[in-house]
């Protein structure tokens, strides 16, 4: 069954910056062997993404590109997607933008920003996801 992980953002190091949140799951799937896509709201976040991969943690190393940087791309353990490239989906995703993400993933981590404004449309895409089966999960960051 498919599954869709939320991380709330509560600690303080994530609130000043929510993609640090975004490089510690990539890391973690890197790690873990698991190809990962990240779905980026804007050319402008993906880039920042792929800047902030390089420099979050001196001793960490997550191998990724963005989306039509290189022919690789199925070989890249993070593959990072603007809205104006298409990207196959993969088992895993992450989910930065305002959608939910239709069917073709075993898991998709949604990231919950800390400002209670912002979460309504996160609750939406809970109910979405619910009612299309999926196992939802919530966790605290």
């Amino acid at each position: 069954m498919a599954r869709a992980d939320f991380y709330l953002i509560g600690k303080p190091r994530f609130r000043e910056q929510p993609l640090l949140l975004a490089c510690e799951l990539a890391r973690k799937a890197s790690d873990a062997g698991l190809p990962m896509l990240v779905l980026c709201a804007s050319a402008a976040q993906a880039e920042m993404l792929d800047d902030l991969l390089w420099s979050f943690d001196p001793d960490a190393y997550v191998p990724h590109q963005i989306v039509g940087a290189d022919e690789d791309e199925d070989e890249v353990p993070v593959l990072i997607a603007a809205p104006e490239h298409d990207a196959a989906l993969r088992p895993l995703v992450l989910n930065l933008r305002d959608a939910a993400v239709p069917d073709g993933f075993d898991r998709v981590l949604e990231v919950v920003p800390a400002d209670d404004s912002a979460r309504g449309p996160l609750r939406e895409r809970w109910k979405q996801y619910v009612a299309r089966g999926l196992d939802v999960a919530k966790h605290d960051m």
